[in-house]
């Protein structure tokens, strides 16, 4: 869902909302939340990349301007080094993760997909709890994780889906 009247982006960037929007082309656009699925998924990717990555940050629900006039607000967001400096982050961030919600649109969430990777992100982690299934985009395709790990195209950043959903039997 968005709002009708356009939003200036100074406004959007002085304004904290809750839950955050993201801004397109100044239309605030509402993001799913999601559920307990949604929020055990993505505190269990986060976490482990946090605690178990050397030479990787994560952060949950940060704001990433991926053009002058869009930002997004990726469920999770991995970058190479240490913490980012500011309040946004301005340059590609190595993986971006989106959690699926039951009210995601598919079409909506190719957008998210396409912003990220012309942006420069190297890929994006498409994370369906419900399911416990995963695929990983980047420039050259998408494809299914068949051998239970997510990772990075330098393959250096490893997330096992055991870590995000240990309870798959």
């Amino acid at each position: 869902m968005s709002t009708a009247a356009l939003v200036p982006l100074g406004d959007y960037l002085g304004h904290i909302m809750d839950p955050d929007c993201e801004y397109l082309e100044g239309r605030l656009v509402e993001r799913n939340v999601g559920e307990i699925s949604h929020g055990d998924a993505q505190g269990r990717t986060y976490a482990f990349v946090l605690f178990n990555q050397r030479g990787f940050w994560a952060g949950v629900e940060i704001r990433v301007q991926v053009r002058p006039d869009r930002y997004r607000v990726p469920d999770v967001v991995v970058v190479r080094g240490g913490r980012p400096s500011g309040r946004i982050i301005t340059s590609p961030p190595e993986i971006a993760v989106e959690i699926l919600s039951p009210e995601d649109r598919a079409a909506e969430v190719q957008d998210k997909i396409d912003d990220y990777l012309q942006f420069g992100i190297q890929a994006v982690w498409l994370i369906d709890p419900e399911r416990q299934r995963a695929w990983i985009h980047t420039r050259e395709g998408a494809r299914e994780v068949s051998d239970g790990v997510l990772r990075n195209p330098a393959r250096d950043l490893e997330v096992p889906l055991s870590a995000v959903f240990p309870d798959a039997g």
